[in-house]
């Protein structure tokens, strides 16, 4: 599910590197990559929250089920980046209805 998409101006290639060295200063379990699309992946004990741009141009915040582990990451986000929080979680195209 998605939750919220970041706003930023410049491309998601170029911002990656930004969004993960601000991403390292406040999770300490983290993985990332830019294969086409960038991703992060952070880790909470046993629940992981993605932030990709895989359905988007921009980094959209994902997981497979709400909770606090996403709530953190949002805003820890929102500490310093413009972010759209969606009312309601939106299914990826690969999900089910």
């Amino acid at each position: 599910m998605i939750f919220a998409e970041m706003e930023y101006l410049e491309d998601h290639w170029g911002f990656h590197e930004e969004l993960k060295e601000f991403l390292h200063g406040h999770f300490s379990r983290l993985e990332s990559g830019v294969q086409g699309d960038s991703w992060f992946w952070i880790f909470d004990g046993e629940q992981k929250v993605a932030i990709d741009t895989f359905s988007s141009m921009k980094h959209q915040v994902k997981s497979d089920r709400a909770g606090q582990h996403v709530q953190k990451v949002i805003n820890t986000l929102l500490l310093k980046y413009q972010v759209n929080v969606y009312a309601e979680p939106k299914l990826e195209w690969h999900e089910d209805v």
